[in-house]
């Protein structure tokens, strides 16, 4: 009879060594890395919980900034599976670089810019010509050279020729929800967010106006080439897309695609 020492050992050597044969697929199986655009953070941290309650061992970590940086860190190499943009410019770098596997980008959510300013302004706001008033001394929004939010507000200022002006008074912020962040601590009079960062804090900011864009803002997403995780990837992708994942847009303010 063999020693039951001996008989343990055995046992645990035999089962490292099924633990490692599967290694590989548990670890693909169990971190799905989704890069997102900065004012997705509460839509897709509601949806994480019931998406990998349908899909159990696969767990979601999300990484949250400004498009631009997020393309940037793909671009680079960064363990990516999923990129969901706040604007289709910065996905169509990612496409013209070949980054996105073909075939799985599709347009999920839809936003509206607009205009805000601490709840607790005395003078409120009630036109982008207002932003030259003197009692208007800093503007948040993001650098337009690197935040889709940014470019949009830019865009709209320059159609209404006042972006000389409001330029003058730029506090740049790296994301949109550092701008919103800017005005909800009164560090600036006013500011350019999408209608759903406003929403995250309506205690501390009020929207003056919404924002005419001459494009529409769209927000599109992709499963990241080279992804360790293409299906899951996939699946997160139509879970977004799906009556449950629309729902919880809807719910944080999003508009249909």
């Amino acid at each position: 009879m063999m020693p039951l020492p001996t008989v343990c050992r055995r046992l645990a050597a035999l089962g490292l060594g099924l633990l490692l044969a599967a290694g590989p697929a548990l670890v693909r199986a169990a971190d799905l890395t989704v890069s997102a655009a900065a004012s997705l953070s509460q839509a897709f941290k509601e949806m994480a919980p019931a998406f990998e309650a349908q899909h159990p061992g696969t767990r979601l970590q999300f990484n949250f900034a400004a498009s631009d940086a997020l393309l940037a860190q793909i671009a680079r190499g960064a363990p990516v599976d999923v990129f969901a943009s706040a604007d289709t410019e910065s996905m169509d770098k990612a496409e013209a670089q070949q980054l996105l596997v073909a075939g799985t980008r599709r347009l999920f959510a839809g936003n509206t810019l607009v205009l805000i300013e601490p709840a607790d302004s005395p003078q409120p706001l009630h036109a982008l010509a207002d932003l030259g008033r003197a009692d208007v001394k800093r503007i948040a929004l993001g650098r337009p050279e690197g935040v889709p939010a940014g470019r949009y507000a830019k865009g709209a200022l320059e159609a209404a020729r006042l972006w000389p002006l409001v330029q003058a008074k730029a506090v740049y912020a790296i994301n949109v929800r550092q701008a919103l962040d800017y005005v909800a601590r009164g560090e600036a009079e006013a500011g350019f967010v999408y209608a759903t960062d406003a929403a995250v804090q309506k205690d501390k900011v009020r929207v003056a106006l919404t924002v005419p864009t001459a494009t529409p803002i769209s927000y599109p997403v992709a499963v990241v080439a080279g992804s360790a995780n293409a299906d899951a990837a996939r699946r997160f992708i139509d879970f977004v897309a799906s009556p449950a994942g629309q729902a919880v847009l809807a719910r944080h303010g999003f508009q249909k695609p």
